[in-house]
């Protein structure tokens, strides 16, 4: 009986650990086959790899194809450490000591970082040059670190689990500080902040791509496994109006004349004239775009276009053009300049050199103040304000930068008695170095004023132009047969011995022009 009781006994356990494990294979078969979505949510989310890489920014090159801007992942990196992995598999404390004595920081703040377990990326270092970590190496699973060897000897690298070193893409420009004023800079965060490069900053950034996959358990992606795979597009190129040559050529010529007269500021523009293509701009002070941070951002002003100034005697070709132009005077008519001083309103005028009775052709080549005046006089003062609003003074010519100042140039309301006096010697009337360009050239090209054209084109990375830039026209501020009067005038000023701008002359080639000399106002009056 005993012997039958054991039998059962044990038959009933076997049944026992039979339906068990056949509970268990059961369950696991469920798990494995078909899990609850609550089951496998972590586990998938876990195992995901997303990812959203970014397309390189754009080129910028000059009308020849010159690249002035680019991208460049070359020279420095991100350091950085994964306080996860070195807690489970590394050495915190001697990652500590070879970061602090690498990079010049404190352990007590490497400590903290590599603390936060729950953090598998703690910056330590940004913008690092790549020379600074000549003595670490990667073997294709981790860092390896060589310290400084004794002569002689033989050092063993040392393994860091955790560091990360992560390559960067900075901008770069080739040309140093050349266009730096045209072309701006991108700050740290890949936006442009000034130039070209903040005013074309939706064309030149690169699209960001969409990548989905798995990762394996060293949380590296499984390429074979990508579900979703959007590349990224690079950005656009931008292509100038601007010849390097020429640029290079106007700086150098810009920086003596400083360096010349100790001036705190010069600055240039060449533009040619039939389209409006500017092929030269230029400011001094200047600043490397590769380092903008370290220049006064004062240095870092395009003066060409948002410095306002009283243009002084640059004024009297658009005020005699305009003159011409509806018939006011002739070149030949005579005008008194008062031997150099003559009294209007209260005020006195002056000349810098007397003349009495002469032609209006002559008050050009002497530039007169006192005989521009009575010929704004004649004018009077709406005709002299809407003769100068044809060449847009007051307004912004659109020349493509951010920046850029419109000039102050009030109606003839505001005006006092003696202000079209004073305007038409270029006096109460502020102005950018662009208008007063713009107004030359719109003679130049026979009464035709052109907008500022700095842009060519913007082609796409796959070579399709998204959009081309051509010549506009602003107006035609006085006729052609005006504007070819003026030639005449102008090339006096230069060619002929008496003239006031002989020195502009040109070997070889007739050159036209109008000298001007501009006060500054220091303590509420001109110095």
């Amino acid at each position: 009986m005993a012997g039958v009781r054991y039998k059962n006994r044990i038959i009933l356990l076997i049944i026992l650990i039979c339906t068990v494990f056949t509970g268990i294979s059961a369950r696991l078969a469920v798990l494995h086959l078909h899990p609850a979505e609550w089951i496998i949510e972590p586990i998938r989310d876990g195992r995901r790899f997303e990812f959203e890489p970014m397309g390189a920014r754009g080129r910028i090159v000059d009308r020849n194809g010159r690249i002035l801007a680019m991208n460049d992942s070359s020279d420095v990196c991100h350091i950085g450490v994964d306080p996860k992995f070195t807690h489970e598999y590394g050495d915190s404390e001697l990652l500590c000591r070879v970061l602090s004595k690498e990079f010049d920081i404190s352990k007590e703040e490497l400590r903290e970082k590599l603390e936060r377990i729950d953090r598998q990326y703690q910056v330590v270092q940004r913008y690092v040059p790549r020379k600074r970590i000549k003595r670490f190496h990667h073997n294709g699973r981790v860092w390896l670190y060589t310290p400084d060897a004794e002569a002689g000897e033989d050092v063993e690298p040392i393994p860091l689990k955790g560091l990360v070193v992560d390559e960067v893409t900075v901008r770069k420009y080739p040309q140093g500080p050349l266009m730096s004023h045209v072309l701006g800079f991108v700050n740290r965060e890949g936006d442009g902040c000034a130039g070209i490069e903040q005013r074309m900053d939706k064309y030149l950034k690169g699209r960001k791509g969409h990548r989905v996959s798995k990762r394996d358990g060293r949380s590296r992606e499984i390429y074979g496994a990508r579900e979703v795979d959007i590349p990224p597009e690079d950005g656009a190129t931008v292509v100038l109006t601007l010849d390097q040559q020429l640029q290079y050529e106007t700086e150098e010529a810009i920086e003596r004349i400083r360096r010349e007269y100790n001036a705190k500021a010069v600055w240039a523009i060449v533009q040619h004239v039939r389209t409006g293509e500017i092929l030269a701009m230029a400011s001094s002070p200047t600043y490397d775009p590769n380092h903008y941070e370290k220049a006064p951002e004062e240095w870092r002003r395009n003066r060409a276009i948002s410095y306002n100034y009283e243009p002084g005697s640059t004024m009297k070709a658009a005020v005699i053009a305009a003159a011409l132009d509806h018939d006011i005077v002739e070149e030949t008519d005579p005008v008194d300049c008062e031997n150099g001083y003559w009294v209007y309103g209260g005020k006195a005028l002056r000349d810098s050199h007397g003349e009495g009775v002469i032609p209006v052709e002559d008050v050009v080549k002497y530039s007169s103040n006192i005989g521009t005046a009575k010929i704004a006089l004649q004018m009077g003062d709406q005709l002299l304000y809407n003769g100068l609003k044809e060449f847009n003074f007051g307004n912004r010519l659109g020349v493509g930068l951010p920046g850029e100042e419109g000039g102050i140039f009030y109606s003839p309301k505001n005006w006092s008695k003696i202000s079209i006096t004073r305007i038409g010697m270029g006096h109460e009337i502020g102005a950018t170095a662009m208008q007063v360009l713009s107004m030359m050239s719109a003679i130049a090209y026979n009464g035709v004023q052109m907008k500022p054209l700095l842009i060519k084109k913007v082609v796409a990375a796959d070579g399709t132009v998204l959009k081309e830039y051509d010549p506009e026209k602003l107006g035609n501020p006085i006729r052609p047969e005006t504007a070819r009067r003026m030639h005449r005038l102008l090339s006096r000023v230069v060619e002929e011995e008496d003239g006031t701008g002989t020195r502009a002359r040109v070997k070889g080639y007739r050159v036209a022009g109008k000298t001007g000399t501009a006060r500054k106002v220091h303590n509420g009056m001109y110095s």
